[in-house]
């Protein structure tokens, strides 16, 4: 079991920065992939960004050249950092893991958080 709790989300304008911060609890946190999804309203929930146990990390095309995940195994934290941030980026913001390796889909995830919102304003 790993207790998620996402927290970072705002109010930010188009162009700015934003820091998720995802604390996890329950299991061995050098041992699971850490991932950041995202869902807008009337839309599924997409895949943002992971980071392996071995910190490989990988992301999507939207994410890639202005996101960045991390993780802080000795605070048992994990960050996506967002740059450049557009107002398609608006969504509540889902931290999610699974044990060691790291995945795009959804359904492969073993546990969640509750969640964050993310509004950028044009």
């Amino acid at each position: 079991q790993v207790h998620l709790v996402e927290s970072g989300g705002g109010l930010v304008q188009a162009g700015g920065s934003l820091t998720l911060s995802c604390s996890a609890s329950g299991r061995t946190f050098s041992s699971v992939a850490m991932a950041w999804f995202r869902q807008a309203p009337g839309r599924e929930r997409e895949f943002v960004a992971a980071i392996a146990s071995n910190a490989d990390s990988y992301y999507s095309d939207s994410a890639k050249d202005r996101f960045t995940i991390s993780k802080d195994n000795a605070h048992a934290t994990a960050y996506l950092h967002m740059n450049s941030l557009k107002p398609e980026d608006t969504a509540v913001y889902y931290c999610a893991s699974k044990p060691y390796t790291g995945s795009t889909v959804v359904g492969e995830y073993d546990w969640w958080g509750q969640g964050t919102q993310v509004t950028v304003s044009s």
